[in-house]
């Protein structure tokens, strides 16, 4: 099985949504993008900016903390100085 850490970015918003999986990207943005209760369903258009696969959970999950810790904005910035 795969676990995916990404970053959504809804533009209305100009916020960073960032979470972790073990479904289908897509499948987890259509989620995102419905009419639902909390943080994400406030809009419908947060799409993928940032996705990182793994095979284990635990560090799927330590890269998702990490992420949050530092912030998206700050964690894609540091991406492109690489």
């Amino acid at each position: 099985m795969k676990f995916k850490t990404y970053i959504f970015l809804s533009k209305e918003l100009d916020k960073y949504y960032t979470g972790s999986t073990s479904v289908s990207i897509e499948e987890r943005l259509r989620r995102h993008n419905t009419n639902h209760k909390g943080y994400t369903g406030k809009v419908n258009d947060w799409e993928l900016i940032y996705k990182k696969e793994f095979t284990d959970i635990k560090l799927s999950r330590k890269l998702e903390i990490k992420i949050k810790k530092r912030g998206a904005r700050r964690y894609l910035e540091s991406l492109k100085t690489k």
